[in-house]
């Protein structure tokens, strides 16, 4: 899985610091990423706004005799 910003890789050389995560692996990731130039920080995708759902119009109710 490549890094997708800058600050992920920081974080990714500091837990190998911390040795949370193995050379390996950062190794890996390091590699799949290449030598791409990569955003300071990645922004989320903005969700998809719900539409309004339709709703019945309540029956009014008859009187009973």
């Amino acid at each position: 899985m490549p890094f997708k910003s800058q600050a992920q890789r920081r974080k990714f050389a500091e837990l190998l610091v911390q040795g949370k995560i193995s050379n390996q692996t950062f190794e890996e990731w390091n590699r799949e990423t290449g030598a791409k130039k990569l955003p300071e920080h990645v922004t989320r995708k903005a969700r998809a706004r719900k539409t309004a759902a339709k709703r019945k119009p309540r029956r009014k109710p008859t009187s009973r005799r």
